[in-house]
């Protein structure tokens, strides 16, 4: 498949008006809209977003190409932008982006458009194409030139010989661009260098150029720009030189230097598959978030099976109570403390330490968070659980790093386990269980015991963080807050995050109900969306409005997030599903018309606010 194919002259926009990154954006995803080549305008902008936090595109040398592979993507395409005057774009280095090609591929994208996709990248590599394309007078031209550089990519031979001679692989999260534009920056500065190199990339349509055994065995070094999993076993005893994949493209010269002269230390084996690269920024959190998704189904899971079972009366789950019925107790023990409920602490801290130590922490976690739950430590106990068996296996692989390779093999089916779980288990009865159980329990004391006054203030705290972000850290830190609690019998907090993240998107959908005229035609489509997501907790729903209007719509949202926690603080109102929606509602303590109300009135605050705030539309 050609380029051309997927670069059509409808998906050409020669004269860009966006002065801004966010602004650049929606321009190029309105040609695509227009096209017809996607379903949903604001879910593919969405996908382009987030694929920005992750690293930005704008790669230099005037150049940007925002990518995403989603499912409202109806066929493959490629739209070209220019700016004259340049948009910042966060380039790498740190300049003007003047030649866009937005990247869109469906989730079943074939491995022809793939590699269509993966020569558009190398193209753009070429000083004298972005001239050319700057040059171009219409949409024929743009053609043109991209089809005179446009050639089926071919397999590298396995070189080495009196030359120097080093390997590398290549790879970023959706393998379409970075993946192809690092391999070919790294290339030509190594044929400038007089170096031969063989570059494997880890793209979207599968490894091309695999490195051979032969191939390693010849290499001088390994260089690994990549931001995403690679085959690290197979480089074991080499010089290895792990950056990131926007290194690849930056900073071809000096990782090639680096490789040469064999500066870096030699890679030293796991005894594991593939892993995943982590990140630098952010590990702490990153750790934490992979023990809180993984323990959310038995949270939500148990904790709405719970709460179904108070249905038939808070003590029918009792065989001495007279309200007892046998469908209450056995919604209980499956979702309560002898089924899921059970196990949310063991599950937290296993899946903390395995995201540090990869499989070795997993069980030293489990048992410690065993320990945690039933020693008095609680949720609070598991996260130190977590953490303390994660880094305890990290410290036991560089300990016995040095064991001869002839007890390779032992290592995780013995050492690691064996003395994982037996340090983690000593720390946990002798110096954890007891102090955090303490101060575990003062918490959940003095949450039992705030007056009105206070729990409303909490519940405006609460209420702000779930709004802020709407689904990042800060938003996050209050699930996990309220998740906890659960665990400890203290069930309003909850209610009061679930209430506010409700909040944002049902606020957006009102007010683009009834302020019209302070929105486009397309945000009311959208805003109708935004009921059935608010609606469903869905708090993400708001990101697109919040994002293309940030000074008006995070703060509007912010403040009925904070009435809706308010006040289901001051109705004292508990839920003990850790779960919002409207599905959950008929399941609180305290009376649903009253949470409901609260939510309602929180979400009219939003609406109100926005209608005063924003500007209207031009028309």
């Amino acid at each position: 498949m050609r380029i051309t194919e997927l670069l059509t002259r409808e998906t050409i926009l020669l004269s860009m008006e966006s002065k801004s990154k966010l602004d650049a954006v929606n321009e190029l995803v309105e040609v695509l809209g227009a096209a017809g080549k996607i379903t949903d305008r604001e879910v593919f902008t969405e996908a382009i977003l987030n694929r920005e936090k992750q690293s930005t595109t704008g790669v230099g040398d005037g150049i940007a190409i925002p990518h995403a592979k989603t499912r409202v993507v109806k066929n493959a395409a490629i739209v070209f932008g220019r700016s004259e005057s340049g948009i910042d774009y966060d380039s790498l280095d740190g300049q003007p982006a003047h030649l866009f090609f937005m990247i869109a591929a469906p989730e079943g994208a074939n491995n022809t458009h793939l590699e269509a996709l993966a020569r558009l990248s190398t193209i753009l590599m070429k000083a004298d194409a972005r001239e050319k394309l700057m040059a171009a007078k219409s949409a024929d031209e743009v053609i043109e030139v991209i089809n005179s550089y446009d050639q089926e990519e071919k397999e590298e031979e396995s070189v080495g010989g009196s030359r120097k001679f080093i390997i590398a692989v290549t790879a970023c999260p959706t393998g379409i661009a970075h993946t192809y534009m690092a391999a070919d920056s790294l290339k030509a500065k190594a044929a400038e260098m007089g170096v031969d190199i063989k570059v494997e990339t880890n793209g979207s349509g599968g490894a091309k150029n695999i490195l051979t055994t032969e191939d390693i065995e010849k290499a001088e070094a390994v260089i690994i720009a990549a931001d995403t999993k690679v085959d690290m076993e197979r480089f074991a005893g080499k010089p290895l030189i792990d950056v990131p994949v926007a290194d690849g493209i930056r900073r071809p010269k000096d990782l090639i230097e680096q490789a040469v002269k064999k500066d870096a230390p030699l890679y030293k084996s796991t005894g594991n598959a593939p892993t995943e690269k982590k990140e630098s920024r952010g590990g702490i959190y990153k750790h934490l978030m992979n023990g809180v998704s993984n323990m959310l189904p038995f949270v939500v899971g148990g904790g709405i099976l719970i709460a179904i079972s108070f249905m038939f009366g808070y003590n029918a789950f009792n065989p001495e109570d007279p309200s007892y019925h046998p469908i209450a107790k056995a919604l209980m023990d499956i979702g309560g403390g002898a089924g899921a409920f059970g196990l949310l602490v063991p599950i937290l801290a296993g899946f903390i330490a395995l995201s540090i130590a990869d499989r070795p922490g997993f069980a030293p976690g489990m048992v410690g968070g065993v320990l945690a739950a039933t020693g008095g430590g609680g949720f609070l106990g598991g996260l130190v659980a977590g953490f303390l068996a994660g880094y305890l296996v990290l410290g036991l692989k560089k300990l016995f790093s040095s064991l001869p390779a002839s007890l390779e093999g032992i290592k995780t089916i013995l050492l690691y386990p064996l003395f994982g779980i037996a340090l983690t288990g000593f720390i946990m009865l002798f110096l954890v269980n007891k102090p955090v159980g303490a101060l575990n329990q003062a918490i959940t004391d003095w949450l039992s015991g705030l007056g009105t006054g206070n729990a409303v203030l909490l519940g405006i705290v609460l209420g702000l963080m779930m709004a802020f972000d709407m689904g990042g850290p800060v938003n996050k830190a209050a699930y996990v807050f309220g998740t906890g609690l659960l665990a400890n019998g203290v069930y309003e907090p909850m209610a009061a995050i679930m209430a506010a993240g409700m909040v944002p998107p049902l606020g957006i959908a009102l007010a683009t109900t009834f302020f019209k005229g302070k929105f486009s035609k397309e945000d009311q489509d959208a805003g109708k969306a935004n009921y059935i997501m608010g609606l469903s907790f869905i708090t993400e729903g708001a990101i697109p409005f919040a994002a293309a209007d940030p000074l008006r719509v995070i703060p509007s949202a912010m403040a009925g997030a904070a009435v809706a926690g308010g006040l289901s603080m001051m109705f004292n109102i508990g839920l003990r599903a850790p779960h919002g929606g409207l599905f959950v509602v008929p399941l609180v303590d305290g009376g649903w018309l009253l949470y409901l109300a609260a939510i309602v009135i929180g979400s009219a605050v939003t609406a109100i606010l926005l209608g005063l705030l924003k500007k209207p539309v031009t028309r």
